[in-house]
């Protein structure tokens, strides 16, 4: 072993090796130690929030907005059901207010409420206790007030989708059986119906709509 060789692996075992232990054990201790954060995938632009900067009541209630909002923006902005959102998409007056409430409304009414809160030297109890000047409601209550009004909007538009969607089935049903004159059965399993129209339906559901033409004209062809 070289002198030079000798020199590295010193270096490297009680130069590089202990410092990279306590690099390490810093990053390490600082990520252990770090404050809890709120993320809320469907809201961006709220960003990274500490945990203890929020009440637990406006956390459940961003939780739901958020939740109810990414389900909204895919019945809404998804318009050809394609599984995606793209420039593809028909862009409706539904969808843009959904986006507006979701990356504008929530992030600058949340942020308002933490610098109230932020203005407190002590624990943040000014923004849930005082009432703001010329009202009635501490600057928690503004907020939650603003957040159950964008809730319950969500809600209205989940219930009117699910009732939309509901009817389109209900139309479909009543076609198919209109179409295909479901049968009906017995508790032995006989068909109750006129035979002569099973042998009719069967027949057409066998024979696609169109063969008896299209059989003609190639017979015209031929001669």
């Amino acid at each position: 072993m070289t002198q030079m060789t000798a020199m590295f692996i010193m270096f490297v075992l009680y130069g590089v090796l202990p410092a990279a232990g306590l690099y390490l054990g810093y990053r390490g201790i600082k990520k252990m130690t770090a404050p809890k954060m709120l993320e809320y995938k469907a809201m961006p632009q709220l960003g990274y929030i500490p945990e203890k900067s929020l009440p637990a009541d406006i956390k459940t209630m961003l939780a739901q907005i958020n939740e109810k909002g990414e389900k909204l923006r895919v019945i809404y902005g998804d318009t050809n059901n394609d599984g995606k959102i793209d420039d593809k998409d028909t862009v409706n007056e539904t969808y843009i207010m959904i986006q507006n409430l979701m990356d504008r409304h929530v992030p600058l009414a949340v942020a308002d409420y933490r610098r109230l809160h932020d203005l407190d030297v002590g624990d943040g109890a000014r923004a849930d206790t005082t009432k703001i000047k010329h009202s009635n409601v501490t600057g928690k209550e503004a907020l939650l007030e603003v957040l159950t009004t964008i809730d319950a909007q969500f809600d209205d538009l989940l219930n009117a989708s699910y009732h939309k969607d509901g009817q389109k089935l209900l139309a479909t049903s009543r076609y198919l059986q209109k179409r295909f004159k479901t049968p009906v059965v017995s508790h032995e399993g006989q068909n109750l119906d006129d035979s002569a129209d099973d042998e009719a339906g069967i027949q057409t559901l066998e024979t696609p709509a169109g063969a008896a033409t299209k059989k003609a004209r190639a017979d015209d062809i031929k001669r």
